[in-house]
């Protein structure tokens, strides 16, 4: 018995198979090996999917515009902090942490810079009445940029002190994040209210081709800040949305975000204003001033023991070194004694994995804070997928209780030691943080942020479920089948 292809198939066949052998080649350039082999048996076993995905969400680069006016802004940061130096004068930082400074400083070329804190905010409704005593204190501007945004009966104070800034003439600029906006309820309302008050607004990434203005659908902009006439900034893992996000799935099933803000006093301000005025100006065109940190001081009311010594470090598709991958990797290998890991998303990077169990296997005690049921399906599986090398490894994870989603996202090493050091901020550990999303993190170097985030990690531990390497031995099989799958999936970048 003989096969009768006809001409369509072989020429099919042809170009399968021609397909197959040009991506071989091409999928691996400027690309993680784990990401590469993803996407490479995505596209081999299901061509008919991969290619269309890798097409439309697996380019390495972003827009040409965005590159360059990323480099623009690290030529005029570098010209605005020229003559400050790494850390601030009379400071005494270990050389292990002065050291991250630099690195960090190399790669944003943000400087590290002293700053008050005069609070760490975790309540939800708290928070939100700060934000509106704060808008209402305001005379000049008001500059927020946020990932997911609704105007709800939780942020109703919020706007409603926005709007009488408005009416007295303060200038008030909204960034939000299009598709981290959108799906929730009430979007096209918000956008007339916004209006209608007199907020001067924009999308972040807006995926409107009708437009003209196309991306990755995949990029967020994730970043988290408030700044009010520069002189006070708030930042961290705050959403400007109620602690339910809106969403019928959530409400039924009662989870509430927990979440942390840090309100910022002195020329650390000036940090997050520039970057604000950077992401501004990518969606508007309208150009912001950038301030030096030497016309900001901590204040002469402030007490030696709550100034800081912090660090501004942004990350995005716009960065191609990971800035924050490599800072959680360097603060990670150089703690002595004590790590603790706050992270919603824990999805690890090959490096920050080995990072990691490195820490462990030269007797750091490593603690992770991870969610005891993420809001996303295939995150939480990716997220499981990591637990079993990393209990084996000797890392303590503990489990926050549903139906509370832990929201917050922080590095500590060394708590309550001499060189102890930290990240809080809007990035997860996960590698969409590190690759897909615009980020912001503050590095601390030294001062009162420290202890303020060990007393919440504290507060964290003590209502958590530690997950032992017995019981998790004990999952069923198709929760492995599962986990793995998911891992694999969230090499997609």
């Amino acid at each position: 018995m003989t096969l009768d292809f006809s001409w369509w198939q072989a020429a099919a066949a042809a170009i399968d198979f021609a397909i197959k052998v040009v991506m071989i080649g091409v999928v691996p350039g400027n690309r993680k090996p784990s990401s590469a082999n993803a996407w490479l048996l995505l596209i081999l076993f299901l061509p008919i999917v991969g290619l269309p995905l890798y097409l439309l969400m697996g380019s390495t680069l972003i827009s040409r515009r965005r590159h360059r006016i990323q480099h623009q802004a690290k030529a005029a940061l570098e010209n605005v902090h020229a003559g400050v130096g790494d850390v601030p004068s009379s400071s005494t930082l270990p050389p292990e942490i002065e050291a991250i400074v630099r690195l960090n400083r190399r790669l944003t070329g943000y400087p590290a810079l002293r700053g008050r804190v005069p609070a760490l905010w975790t309540d939800y409704d708290m928070t939100m009445q700060r934000l509106a005593t704060l808008i209402d204190e305001s005379s000049t501007y008001i500059h927020i940029e946020i990932y997911a945004v609704a105007w709800d009966k939780t942020t109703a104070p919020v706007f409603e002190a926005l709007t009488r800034a408005v009416e007295r003439g303060v200038h008030v600029r909204l960034l939000f994040d299009h598709i981290g906006s959108q799906k929730y309820p009430g979007f096209r309302k918000l956008k007339r209210q916004l209006t209608d008050v007199g907020i001067d607004w924009h999308m972040m990434l807006p995926l409107d081709p009708l437009s003209g203005r196309w991306r990755r659908p995949d990029l967020r902009n994730h970043r988290k800040l408030v700044v009010v006439d520069g002189r006070v900034a708030m930042m961290g893992s705050f959403n400007l949305i109620d602690r339910s996000y809106l969403m019928p799935g959530h409400v039924k099933a009662g989870r509430q975000w927990v979440d942390a803000f840090v309100e910022l006093e002195g020329p650390i301000v000036a940090s997050v204003e520039s970057m604000f005025a950077v992401d501004w100006f990518t969606e508007s065109g309208e150009v912001l001033e950038l301030r030096t940190p030497g016309e900001l001081e901590v204040g002469d009311g402030a007490r030696a023991d709550d100034v800081n010594i912090l660090q501004l470090v942004p990350s995005g598709p716009g960065y191609l070194t990971e800035p924050n991958l490599r800072m959680f990797n360097a603060l990670i290998h150089q703690a002595r004694s004590h790590l603790i890991l706050c992270s919603p998303y824990f999805v690890p990077e090959d490096s920050l994995l080995e990072a990691i169990t490195s820490a462990c296997y030269r007797g750091v005690r490593v603690d992770l804070l991870v969610g005891e049921k993420a809001d996303q399906f295939m995150v939480q599986h990716a997220q499981s997928s990591y637990y079993q090398q990393l209990l084996e490894a000797g890392v303590h994870i503990f489990e926050f209780p549903a139906p509370y989603v832990l929201h917050t996202k922080f590095v500590l090493a060394d708590p309550g030691l001499d060189g102890a050091a930290g990240v809080i901020g809007s990035s997860n550990m996960d590698i969409r943080s590190f690759s897909l999303n615009y980020e912001n993190s503050l590095f601390i170097a030294e001062g009162s942020l420290l202890p303020a985030l060990d007393r919440l990690a504290e507060n964290y531990l003590a209502v958590s479920r530690e997950l032992t390497l017995e019981v998790w031995a004990k999952r069923p099989w198709h929760r492995r089948y599962v986990d793995n799958v998911m891992k694999l999936t969230s090499a997609l970048q």
